[in-house]
């Protein structure tokens, strides 16, 4: 009689079948209320309500900079390639404008009209980049598109105010700035609540359009 060994493998023994993974959480809340806050506060500034110095410059580089970064990332793995693309952009706007305003300018020695020449240049190619996402975000919800559209009138704003060197334009940048901010929290916080509680307790309406789904394929 052959001698059998037995052999026991845990894994041949015992298998385990991934079915489905759970839902990551959604990253969105935290990218708008980073850049909520951030905003909030250099547009503050720009109204002139503030008397101090650039405390939107560290939450440019922390929160608003690399919070909503990696907002954006995690929004690729909820492939969310409007998420991804709006996080991922304005996050690197904060970073790239906080490392303008405290490398370039001070080793540049530029005067002011030069930074504000600068400056204008800056939201101007972000105006660009807000002008399609605004029109796409049509496409999400309307507290989005309210973001993208106040959004829109700071950037007009403040472009104008830094080609003119005008005080008052940026003044109304900077109101605008805030309704934005505010746009953006109250986005952020519908996020938040409506996902605790599985209800819509803070609406943010729906799509101004809507995408026909493709016609189902035919044999």
């Amino acid at each position: 009689m052959a001698n059998v060994t037995d052999v026991r493998d845990p894994i041949l023994l015992e298998r385990i079948e991934i079915t489905s993974t759970p839902p990551p959480a959604d990253p969105a809340p935290l990218g708008l209320a980073a850049f909520a806050l951030t905003t909030f506060l250099l547009s503050a500034k720009n109204a002139h309500w503030t008397h101090g110095t650039d405390a939107w410059l560290g939450y440019a580089f922390a929160y608003g900079g690399l919070a909503q970064l990696l907002a954006g990332m995690w929004e690729f793995r909820n492939r969310n390639v409007f998420g991804a693309t709006a996080f991922s952009s304005y996050g690197a706007f904060w970073i790239g404008l906080g490392l303008y305003a405290e490398v370039v300018v001070p080793g540049d020695k530029a005067t002011a009209a030069q930074i504000a020449n600068d400056e204008a240049w800056i939201i101007l190619a972000f105006l660009l980049f807000n002008t399609y996402m605004l029109l796409w975000s049509a496409f999400v919800n309307k507290a989005v598109f309210a973001v993208f559209l106040t959004l829109e009138v700071t950037e007009v704003f403040l472009v104008i105010a830094n080609f003119q060197v005008s005080t008052d334009w940026a003044k109304a940048g900077g109101i605008a700035g805030v309704v934005t901010a505010a746009a953006a929290w109250y986005a952020s916080s519908a996020g938040i609540i409506n996902g605790l509680t599985g209800r819509v307790l803070s609406p943010v309406g729906k799509p101004l359009f809507s995408v026909a789904a493709p016609p189902a394929a035919t044999k």
